[in-house]
């Protein structure tokens, strides 16, 4: 990987100018990073425009061709890309190598989908009038597509654009997290390698001015957005084109009193505080009918204090540092804000630097930006709901809807929440972070618009084409 430039049609160039990458756990100098200029992410939207009818034409086993030697890269450099990702991003190593594991699953499972998405036939012969006359529907790519990827997956996130994009002959154009650029940038050597086409797959770091010049383009047809709720409703009103926006949530976990709640707290915790909680779909609220309130909190706060805490690179972390500086600060006030508010500390609120202790609160005022936000760190609230139908209430309340979890043995209840909650997904007997990359991916309300999921965004990434012909 060519260090300080950027992957413009098969080649790598200068940026405008470069800016530093450091590490979240000590602050070190991992890299330096080129920035696009205007002129350059001009020059790649002109390089994946004109090669839109090149890549259309490209055959289905030539792409799967493509997507099983990214598999196979991936799998060889696999502990570098695992590395890169922990020292960048502060993901915990044992995190980071699952993150290279899943983007392999997602690149093998594009490759697989190829032997399978084609179209259909639409019987349409059903009067005298439209006696021999068949129909047929196919998709056809929908034309560019800026990928723009967050850091807390740096890789994976981005395999769930990219991947997609190969797979149906989209031309993309990705544009990294600043904090962790290096697993994208690797990834089109991968792609390279593998023999892409140069126009199939650029990467250009640069800054927020120069991503949003990318993703408003007039040629640009669909924005792959990963990242705050904010900043992606605002793209969409400008984007010209489709949006498919992936965003925050403050996701809960109804816990009934029929549950394991041994289990239950064991995945709350690992959902709540690994990897410093930096995940949409972390548990952040937790909602505990009485009868099993106090039994669930003990085992819930037993577990948080035996999390793992430190150096992402240990290979006994859980929960490393939080990316930044700021963002350890706004969590600390969000926090201090409940309290003054009147919330309790059941555990943790500890801050050393970008290392914060694993947080459990208790009477967060549902007002407070703790409970109402997304606070994309280590902390977990827990409140008691009255039933199982309150509960549902509670984790309805609010602007997001992502995912959900439900712990409970009772098939009604499982039912009740699957037709009650407003969310994108909800997850039985486990946390709401549970995610497999061959599902729909997405929420509702302010958490998203669209799906992500191999097969999901192959669907995002094209638009349907009716042939209709009568026979003579």
């Amino acid at each position: 990987m060519a260090d300080g430039r950027l992957w413009i049609d098969g080649a790598w160039v200068e940026g405008d100018h470069q800016a530093e990458v450091r590490a979240p756990w000590d602050g070190r100098l991992l890299r330096r990073v080129a920035q696009a200029s205007a002129a350059q992410a001009e020059q790649a939207l002109s390089v994946a425009y004109s090669a839109r009818e090149r890549l259309q034409r490209q055959s289905t086993g030539k792409r799967r061709e493509v997507l099983e030697g990214v598999v196979s890269g991936l799998r060889t450099r696999g502990e570098e890309l695992a590395q890169t990702i922990c020292h960048e991003a502060g993901k915990p190593i044992i995190l980071s190598r699952v993150e290279v594991q899943r983007a392999i699953e997602v690149f093998r499972l594009a490759a697989a989908e190829l032997t399978r998405f084609g179209g259909s036939v639409v019987p349409v012969d059903m009067d005298g009038g439209t006696e021999g006359v068949e129909c047929e529907i196919r998709r056809f790519p929908a034309g560019v597509v800026v990928g723009i990827v967050p850091f807390n997956f740096p890789l994976n996130l981005g395999a769930h654009k990219v991947a997609p994009a190969l797979a149906v002959g989209a031309p993309i154009v990705v544009k990294p997290p600043p904090q962790a650029p290096g697993a994208q940038l690797l990834l089109a050597e991968l792609a390279q390698q593998a023999g892409a086409d140069p126009a199939a797959f650029q990467v250009l770091t640069c800054d927020n001015a120069v991503a949003e010049r990318l993703a408003t383009d007039p040629r640009v047809r669909i924005l792959s957005f990963t990242g705050s709720a904010t900043v992606g409703w605002a793209l969409k009103q400008k984007a010209p084109g489709r949006a498919l926006l992936e965003l925050g949530g403050n996701a809960a976990a109804l816990i009934g009193a029929d549950a394991d709640l041994d289990w239950a707290a064991e995945r709350c915790v690992a959902a709540g505080f690994g990897y410093a909680g930096q995940v949409c779909i972390k548990v952040q609220r937790v909602f505990v009918e009485a009868q099993a309130h106090a039994a669930f909190v003990e085992k819930l706060l037993a577990r948080t204090r035996a999390v793992p805490t430190g150096d992402p690179a240990d290979e006994r972390t859980v929960c490393g540092p939080v990316i930044d500086d700021r963002s350890a600060e706004r969590i600390t006030v969000w926090v201090d804000e409940a309290l003054a508010g009147g919330a309790r500390v059941l555990a943790g609120h500890r801050r050393d630097g970008r290392l914060l202790q694993p947080t459990v609160l208790a009477d967060v005022p549902p007002e407070s930006r703790a409970a109402r936000e997304e606070i994309f760190g280590p902390v977990v609230e827990v409140w008691k709901v009255a039933d199982w139908a309150a509960g549902l209430r509670a984790v309805n309340e609010g602007q997001y809807g992502l995912q959900a979890g439900v712990f409970t043995r009772d098939l009604a209840r499982v039912r009740q929440a699957f037709h009650g909650l407003e969310v994108g997904g909800v997850i039985v007997n486990d946390a709401p972070n549970l995610r497999s990359d061959n599902m729909p991916y997405g929420g509702v309300k302010r958490s998203g618009l669209g799906r992500e999921g191999v097969r999901y965004a192959m669907d995002e990434l094209t638009e349907e084409r009716v042939l209709v012909t009568r026979l003579r």
